[in-house]
């Protein structure tokens, strides 16, 4: 079955696929995972304000941004955020935003919806009790969010964001279709080269296996700690 695979292609370019291809993939990874979850949290607040107009307003983006294949908001982002800047500063030129910065902007601004799900339901496991006790020690609202709540949230939801990152780390194959190279545009740029998919394509479906498979193994080992500890 496997005699007429050129398994040497993956030898050739593996300094390629991982230094140019993954390093491109982590770094994106990172960036939205940092981006995603300061928004996300912003988010979570913003839903659980006692202003109206506030939490609707963040809750409607929130539902409207997870109704939406990713596909499409890359497309979004990507198309027609230069013409959204060029009409915010009256430019008569699209703003040249860039690839790396457009597909940045779009996962920070679609997984901080996931996040701000994740952080929201953290947010509401702390007891009000602490809450009132912050502000009995005449902390405001935000001082007892940073110093009581949101440290006692970030641990209880820690697994949870760090799964959510995982999804994170697979869904940033999609920048592919912008001819992005990512691991995956990467190895499909070899592929077509060499003529050589299947092999390229086999050899990227086992890393992103090994990879995401390790980090949900450590994930749920932290979960287990995490649960001692509670």
């Amino acid at each position: 079955m496997f005699s007429n695979f050129d398994f040497n292609v993956i030898e050739r370019s593996w300094k390629y696929l991982f230094f140019d291809g993954m390093a491109f993939t982590l770094q994106l990874t990172a960036l939205a995972m940092i981006g995603g979850i300061v928004v996300g949290t912003l988010l979570a607040l913003c839903r659980l304000s006692k202003f109206k107009v506030l939490s609707t307003v963040a809750g409607g983006y929130v539902n409207l941004v997870r109704s939406i294949p990713l596909v499409l908001v890359i497309f979004w982002f990507y198309f027609l955020v230069p013409y959204i800047g060029a009409w915010i500063i009256g430019s008569p030129q699209p703003v040249k935003v860039g690839a790396f910065s457009s597909c940045l902007i779009t996962f920070i601004m679609f997984e901080a919806c996931y996040y701000c799900e994740i952080m929201r339901a953290g947010i509401q496991s702390i007891s009000r009790g602490q809450v009132w006790a912050g502000y009995a020690l005449g902390l405001n609202y935000w001082q007892t969010m940073g110093s009581i709540v949101l440290p006692q949230a970030f641990r209880n939801m820690t697994p949870v964001l760090l799964t959510q990152t995982v999804v994170l780390f697979q869904d940033v194959s999609l920048v592919y279709v912008l001819s992005i190279t990512d691991f995956v545009g990467a190895a499909s740029k070899v592929a077509q080269r060499d003529g050589r998919l299947v092999e390229m394509y086999l050899f990227v479906a086992l890393v992103y296996f090994v990879l995401c498979y390790g980090l949900s193994s450590a994930v749920k080992q932290l979960q287990s700690r995490i649960a001692i500890i509670r």
